[in-house]
C-alpha cells in the first residue's frame, strides 16, 4: 500500500499531520497524550486508532510518527529492538542531513527519541544500551525495518483494528546483534537498582543525555 492522499485521512488526523511537520513536532504531541499502558487487554493501534483514543505505547508511536511523517516526505522507518526479557521495543526513525535521528514514546525516560546527531543507525540504536537497562532489560539486537516495502498492502496506517500482523512481521524479521559486555550492563543494573531505592523513580542521568529529544513533563526532573 503506497502513502494514503491526505483525502484519506479525517478532519482531526489533517489538523494534526498540519501542525506536526517535523519530528521535533511529532514528538512533541507523542509526549502530551497519555502512555497506552493497555488497562483493558494488549493493543496495537494504528495512526487512526491513536488520534482516536489519545494515547498510545511504543509501536503505536512508531506508526503514528512513521504515518504522519511519511506525509512530510519522510520514508516510514521503524527500528525494533529486542531484550533478553523479551519486552522489545519500536521507535520512529529518520535521516536529516546526514545523520539518523528518532521519534519514540515510552514508560521508560531513557527510551524516547534522540536528536538526528548519529552517523548510522547502529551508533543510533546503542545510544538506547544505557536506558533500556532496568531490572531485566538489556539490548540483544536490532533491525531497521522499511513498513512500505515490509507490509505491502496490509493497512498499517487508517485502520481501526489491531495491527497483530505488523507486530508479528518485527517479531520475525531477522535482527543484528548488538553485543555489549557483561561487566558494563552489570554496572548500569547494579546503578538502576540504586537510582531507584534512592530516589523512588526511573533515572534520567545517563552520559548520552545531550542527545536526546524533549522528554514528556513526567519525566523532566
Amino acid at each position: 500500500m503506497t502513502r494514503p492522499p491526505i483525502e484519506a485521512f479525517t478532519a482531526a488526523e489533517r489538523r494534526i499531520i498540519r501542525r506536526c511537520t517535523t519530528p521535533d513536532a511529532v514528538q512533541r504531541w507523542l509526549n502530551a497524550m497519555p502512555y497506552n499502558a493497555e488497562p483493558d487487554g494488549p493493543t496495537q493501534r494504528s495512526f487512526r486508532g491513536v488520534v482516536q483514543t489519545g494515547r498510545a505505547h511504543c509501536l503505536e508511536a512508531a506508526l503514528s510518527a512513521a504515518t504522519i511523517l511519511e506525509q512530510h516526505g519522510y520514508p516510514p522507518l521503524v527500528l525494533s529492538f529486542e531484550s533478553i526479557d523479551q519486552l522489545d521495543h519500536v521507535i520512529f526513525v529518520y535521516r536529516h542531513e546526514g545523520k539518523w535521528g528518532s521519534v519514540a514514546r515510552s514508560r521508560d525516560p531513557g527510551l524516547h527519541g534522540r536528536l538526528p546527531v548519529f552517523r548510522r543507525a547502529r551508533d543510533l540504536a546503542s545510544s538506547y544500551v544505557d536506558g533500556y537497562v532496568d531490572f531485566t532489560g538489556r539490548i540483544t539486537a536490532y533491525a531497521v525495518v522499511h513498513l512500505g516495502e515490509a507490509m505491502g498492502r496490509y493497512d498499517w496506517r487508517l485502520t481501526t483494528r489491531n495491527v497483530w500482523k505488523l507486530e508479528q512481521m518485527l517479531i520475525d524479521h531477522p535482527h543484528r546483534p548488538l553485543r555489549t559486555s557483561d561487566a558494563r550492563i552489570d554496572r548500569l543494573r547494579a546503578a538502576y537498582r540504586r537510582y531507584r531505592e534512592v530516589h523512588g523513580r526511573k533515572p534520567t542521568n545517563y552520559r548520552n543525555r545531550h542527545t536526546w529529544s524533549e522528554l514528556p513533563k513526567e519525566y523532566r526532573y
